[in-house]
């Protein structure tokens, strides 16, 4: 890094650090551009400001999250996904964090909405905090993701769902993993992949693990551009759609306000389950659940009805966003009709086979 953009770095690091009144999005902006290339700077200059970053709660102030993620997406690998301005784009994603280690019911709930109708393209990665993340899952049931060439967007076919694994697209935050791995709490990066799907939904349901952040996300969705979202937080700290009782929701409408209420499983039609009742498992045992509840038709094992209220509850919340359904219990009877007619399960199976046939042609080029 040259003299100059070494002094500008210890600038701002300090301006963060000393006066963060004064310490803007485009002074986060400049500064992120200068991190992502942490080869010129020393790694004590990294971790002061990941820590400063955290200690002021930047990822609480939503001009701050939306500065962060334009820069992420700006640096990230493209998506050309097809008929992108004729469908309604949705994904459903958590922050994670929330330390409770259940089922994979965002991934799930996201296939179930993809067999019910909705165009899903989820955004997500490995497990971090769970034993299971959603790549983990989708891994366990053969599913293959294919890397996009650098320079080269990645077509992403119309089916109804999709998998984009986050790592193969941001080699910015590839690069500062190190570093982040090295800090003993989250970061602000932690929490922004929600904010950076490369395939740009204009709807979203999104879990973060904690209220106080819920209104900051629903305005920097806002500000990338997505058109209708609901950010949930369970009262428990879940970054789901809690089927143990009430939920936090915040609600971003079309015409750009955000109105808040609660949730309880009551409003989609369903009984109340304890968490106990949903935990997951390792990879493979989740990828076992998984195609049990897909593959039964309407004789869901009475141990796992549970785990389908759950599913079924957080994809109602899906098809909503996505236009599908007009209220959560016509969500959830559509998500239920796409467990037991088998169209849930079809929609993974196309997905799969997508994959496969990315794979083959990258390897016969």
């Amino acid at each position: 890094m040259s003299t100059e953009n070494q002094a500008q770095f210890r600038s701002l690091l300090k301006r963060l650090v000393e006066t963060p009144e004064y310490f803007s999005p485009d002074d986060l902006k400049t500064a992120l551009n200068l991190l992502f290339t942490p080869e010129h700077l020393h790694a004590s200059q990294i971790g002061a400001f990941l820590t400063a970053l955290h200690i002021h709660r930047i990822e609480r102030r939503p001009e701050f999250l939306a500065a962060a993620a334009s820069i992420l997406r700006e640096r990230s690998l493209k998506a050309a996904v097809e008929d992108l301005d004729q469908d309604f784009v949705v994904d459903i994603v958590g922050t994670g964090g929330d330390g409770y280690n259940l089922f994979n019911v965002s991934t799930t709930a996201a296939i179930v909405a993809a067999g019910a109708g909705a165009r899903v393209i989820k955004h997500g990665s490995r497990a971090s905090t769970s034993s299971s993340g959603s790549a983990d899952l989708l891994e366990s049931l053969d599913c293959l993701f294919v890397a996009p060439t650098p320079g080269t967007p990645m077509p992403i076919p119309r089916v109804p769902f999709t998998f984009i694994l986050a790592p193969h697209y941001h080699p910015s935050l590839a690069a500062i993993a190190p570093y982040r791995k090295c800090l003993p709490f989250r970061t602000m990066f932690n929490v922004l992949g929600p904010l950076i799907n490369p395939a740009r939904p204009r709807g979203m349901v999104l879990g973060v693990a904690a209220p106080e952040i819920g209104p900051a996300f629903a305005k920097s969705l806002r500000e990338g551009g997505v058109q209708r979202a609901l950010v949930v937080c369970g009262f428990e700290g879940l970054d789901e759609i809690s089927c143990a009782g009430s939920t936090h929701a915040w609600e971003l409408h079309e015409d750009g306000s955000v109105s808040e209420h609660v949730l309880t499983p009551e409003h989609f039609g369903l009984p109340v389950h304890a968490l106990s009742k949903v935990v997951g498992g390792l990879p493979h045992e989740n990828a076992e659940t998984f195609k049990i509840l897909l593959n039964s038709g309407s004789q869901i094992p009475e141990n796992l009805i549970p785990v389908l209220d759950f599913v079924l509850m957080n994809a109602s919340a899906l098809l909503v966003v996505a236009g599908v359904a007009k209220d959560y219990v016509e969500g959830t009877e559509l998500a239920r009709q796409s467990v037991y007619s088998g169209r849930a399960w079809d929609a993974l199976e196309t997905f799969r086979d997508a994959g496969r046939k990315a794979k083959s042609s990258l390897n016969a080029a």
